[in-house]
């Protein structure tokens, strides 16, 4: 599968939290989605992964949020983005 590396950024947003943001631009969707994009945002907090959007090859689009997993639907890399987002504020706020 030919990609090509959009984005790749990793931020600390507190002493021990950080965000890890992949997103590639792949020749064919990964299986499971139906666009050309393979991407993984996670924000990990003392080493445990308490954010994570990501499509798995096979799993499709999906988020993973207070330890379960839910569908996602795609639309785009920046309403990815701003959604991974929305859930990192949600987190801080409920601190």
């Amino acid at each position: 599968m030919k990609a090509s590396l959009l984005l790749d950024e990793r931020h600390i947003i507190e002493q021990a939290a950080f965000v890890e943001l992949i997103v590639w631009r792949v020749s064919n969707p990964v299986r499971g989605s139906a666009h050309g994009f393979k991407y993984r945002l996670a924000l990990v907090v003392e080493g445990e992964c308490l954010i994570r959007f990501d499509n798995e090859s096979g799993k499709g689009d999906h988020l993973h949020y207070k330890g379960r997993e839910f569908r996602y639907e795609f639309s785009s890399p920046d309403r990815l983005l701003d959604d991974f987002w929305r859930k990192v504020d949600e987190w801080r706020d409920a601190k």
